[in-house]
């Protein structure tokens, strides 16, 4: 009987008409245009959803749709710059709405529906955070080369204000991203098989050897780092990690209680990189031989980032 009844409501709803279409907006701005019949099942004497379309055409919406959210910082005056939340497409009210249209006909236009993304890190966290130094580490570089000096500061422009979460486990390629001339990256000289080359992102391996010795004086758990095919300068021997897009990584884990954040500063000639946390947190500081202060240039100092305190 349930089956008979559900035959007549079929048979009750209008054929497709192909004049019928729905347009899409966004902020109230058209992004999708769509004719009903194009998402029907064809061949049909009653209207249905063809749910492959139906799917493809939230794939499409998702895209359109989507604005990825923007964690808190801190920018370059020591002033936390707030977070802003991200917009998704909102899957159920769409679904919603669309069958409206869909099952009643005619022509209609669609506010997209939305959520917001909240970002993983919000101005409230970064002033917990910030307080306590529990680890630093400073390099230097010639500052007349003007190429690999951008790429240093291009490297850890992108490294600042990284937050790790506990037991969450850092990736220097996933943070600083992919070292493109689309980014801004330049050409500069690199080790490739124990040779000096040049390619695209030359010295950022310095902000990443910087970093791990910074993250091994906070004590945390290093879980991948590889050497060069031969020593560098700014670092003592076997001190160093390199990175490579397409080849080795840089990895540590946080094994304390508290978020870890991470603080990249480029002063002329100096990369500096320190290591930061709640007042409360309890960390065991290891101790890592310096690069020599000899090689500063002339006139520099080290400077400590706005509202530190000293590592143990």
């Amino acid at each position: 009987m349930n089956f008979t009844w559900m035959i007549g409501l079929l048979m009750l709803i209008q054929p497709l008409s192909t004049q019928d279409h729905l347009s899409i907006t966004h902020d109230g701005k058209p992004i999708e245009r769509i004719e009903r019949d194009k998402v029907a099942v064809p061949l049909l004497p009653v209207p249905m959803v063809d749910h492959d379309r139906y799917n493809l055409l939230l794939k499409e919406l998702d895209k359109k749709t989507y604005r990825e959210p923007i964690n808190a910082r801190i920018d370059k005056s020591g002033q936390i710059v707030p977070e802003q939340a991200g917009v998704k497409l909102y899957h159920k009210d769409f679904a919603e709405k669309f069958y409206t249209y869909f099952f009643n006909g005619g022509t209609s236009t669609l506010e997209i529906p939305t959520l917001p993304v909240p970002p993983r890190v919000d101005k409230e966290l970064l002033a917990t955070i910030r307080i306590k130094q529990i680890g630093h580490y400073h390099t230097v570089f010639n500052p007349h080369n003007k190429n690999r000096s951008h790429n240093i500061s291009l490297a850890a422009e992108s490294l600042d204000s990284s937050v790790i979460f506990p037991g969450e486990v850092f990736s220097f390629n996933q943070t600083v991203g992919k070292r493109t001339a689309a980014k801004g990256y330049m050409r500069a000289p690199i080790i490739v098989k124990g040779e000096y080359s040049e390619g695209v992102g030359g010295g950022i391996c310095q902000v990443s050897s910087t970093l791990f010795n910074a993250v091994d004086n906070a004590g945390v758990t290093i879980t991948q780092r590889y050497s060069h095919s031969r020593s560098v300068s700014y670092v003592p021997p076997g001190r160093d990690a390199t990175v490579s897009w397409y080849g080795p990584d840089f990895h540590f884990k946080n094994t304390y209680s508290d978020p870890l954040l991470i603080r990249a500063q480029v002063h002329g000639g100096v990369v500096s990189v320190a290591v930061y946390s709640t007042d409360a947190i309890e960390y065991k500081p290891r101790r890592v031989p310096w690069a020599s202060i000899d090689q500063l240039p002339k006139g520099k100092k080290i400077e400590s980032h706005v509202d530190t305190e000293p590592a143990d």
